[in-house]
């Protein structure tokens, strides 16, 4: 069985090793042992606060296969902008109009903005064995779950961006027309001097601060904006699934989507219902579902098949995914079907 549970110390070698072997231009892992330390001590850091409010916590899981290694990597943040303002490009529509020739059009415009940084951001996906499947769900939509048991934690907002178009050698047909001409230098040493941010001072110090007339873009930049990358179809399909839409926001270094979703409109959220845990195997009609702990601490999201418990206070789980919940009978826990 998968499980998916907070990140450890003895996890930080392992994830090297992941880093390494990311495809060129798709960050969703921190690059270098520095930044995963970093990104490992905030998040056992974060687990261990009680904030009243969101703030800078960043939750950081790791997913185990059924042989104990780790087969997987997801992340959310409290608030995308806790230190520092996030950056994103915002999709205008600029109307013109000459009276005196009495012509009006409209222009398709992307303007630099911070109105995602309050918002609660989903990063970090990763697999090590890119397929489809029960296991990607359960990676990604976990820490949702963990959102719904925690909503204290999060705002009631949330957005992912997506990983946009790049060449096999790292190369962003968006970035090349609009970014190297503000940082005069690649995609990928841009990428590397953020580590991935997007709420770095250099940003808006750098970038253009009046709309950029998306008509005087070449056209292979035009066709890669709002386009997804290859590696992350998987989790734009996902999350599509969970409830999450591209708007009119885009990353401002490769161009790609930027999925948000109102948390009462995410099924993790509106279709979840808590149950207490009953010992045996389930008759009847079963479905794949996930099940989560509604503890803080230790928390752990399995899938499993089991009997819907929608007319029932109870929930039967085998003693397998007992075990890997780390709980017993009696025990409330979260269920939600895949």
């Amino acid at each position: 069985m998968f499980v998916v549970r907070p990140v450890e110390i003895a996890d930080i070698p392992v994830l090297e090793t992941l880093a390494a072997v990311t495809t060129p231009g798709v960050h969703t892992l921190p690059r270098t042992r520095k930044t995963i330390e970093r990104s490992v001590e905030r998040s056992i850091a974060s687990f261990s606060a009680q904030p009243d409010v969101p703030s800078e916590e960043a939750y950081f899981f790791v997913m185990e296969g059924p042989d104990g290694a780790i087969a997987g990597t997801a992340a959310i943040s409290a608030t995308a902008g806790a230190s520092g303002t996030f950056f994103a490009f915002r999709n205008d529509v600029l109307s013109q109009v000459s009276r005196d020739l009495n012509i009006s059009h409209n222009v398709h415009a992307l303007t630099l903005c911070s109105d995602l940084t309050s918002h609660s951001q989903l990063s970090s996906f990763y697999l090590r064995e890119r397929r489809a499947g029960d296991s990607a769900a359960l990676l990604s939509r976990a820490r949702l779950l963990f959102a719904a048991v925690a909503p204290h934690r999060f705002s009631d907002k949330f957005f992912a961006s997506m990983s946009g178009m790049t060449d096999a050698d790292g190369r962003s047909p968006f970035w090349e027309a609009l970014g190297r001409k503000f940082f005069g230098m690649d995609f990928l040493e841009a990428e590397r001097m953020i580590e991935g941010a997007r709420n770095r001072t250099l940003i808006v110090e750098l970038m253009p601060h009046y709309p950029v007339y998306v008509p005087l873009l070449p056209g292979d930049a035009q066709a890669a904006l709002g386009q997804v990358h290859s590696e992350g179809e998987l989790p734009f399909r996902i999350l599509s699934g969970e409830g999450f839409e591209p708007d009119e926001y885009v990353d401002i270094f490769d161009g790609g989507p930027v999925l948000r979703a109102h948390k009462n409109a995410l099924r993790s959220f509106s279709e979840s219902m808590e149950r207490k845990v009953g010992a045996g195997h389930t008759d009847g009609d079963i479905e794949t579902c996930l099940i989560a702990t509604v503890r803080e601490d230790r928390f752990r999201v399995t899938v499993t098949r089991c009997a819907s418990p929608e007319l029932s206070e109870d929930i039967l789980l085998s003693q397998d995914v007992m075990r890997g919940l780390d709980v017993v009978g009696g025990d409330p826990v979260l269920w939600v079907k895949l």
